[in-house]
């Protein structure tokens, strides 16, 4: 392996680490509703664990109101069971046809609480950012004892290496700030 595979597989894991806190900050209530509330939650359907956005279009009317139509009207009583059983703290309620969620306005206590739930989220996120560019040094270190670069590159490597670090670490920063922000705010 070269120097510029191990730096380009450490850029691939920081995007994924980054997709990755992306999809959980999606998945924090707001206090607004949002697809993203249930879109991922499993369904039991006829024995087999499905996601939510496979059985059912979901939309959001209006700020306070998600409405799930599944495809085959017999599998909203699992889909509410689903519901109950995850952590959203939302009750739905059907009518045959739909499941509604109202989405209750946060209190200003449980909004703090989900900030520091996403900044533990975000030091999550840095930590496994820490944890690839710790690898990726290791393995440039590996190659210049192995003599198939020269002490200059590696050094240009792990020079590389936290340049993208740092890259990514200011993105991880700017979805906390836009989070918290979105949390926080009334």
């Amino acid at each position: 392996m070269t120097a510029r595979e191990i730096l380009h597989n450490a850029e691939e894991k920081m995007k994924k680490a980054v997709e990755s806190m992306t999809r959980e900050f999606s998945e924090i209530r707001t206090g607004r509703a949002s697809p993203a509330l249930v879109e991922g939650l499993h369904i039991d359907y006829y024995g087999t664990l499905t996601l939510l956005k496979q059985l059912a279009s979901i939309s959001v009317p209006d700020v306070h109101l998600v409405v799930i139509q599944p495809w085959d009207p017999s599998a909203i009583a699992e889909i509410e069971k689903a519901i109950m059983k995850s952590n959203l703290g939302i009750t739905p309620s059907n009518d045959g046809k739909v499941v509604r969620l109202a989405i209750p306005p946060l209190s200003k206590e449980r909004r703090q609480e989900l900030a520091k739930v996403v900044h533990n989220m975000t030091e999550e996120g840095r930590v496994s950012l820490r944890t690839i560019r710790r690898e990726a040094k290791e393995s440039l270190e590996k190659l210049e004892k192995d003599k198939a670069v020269t002490e200059d590159d590696k050094f240009r490597g792990i020079d590389e290496l936290q340049k993208l670090v740092d890259k990514y670490i200011a993105k991880i920063e700017e979805l906390l700030k836009n989070k918290e922000k979105e949390v926080l705010e009334f």
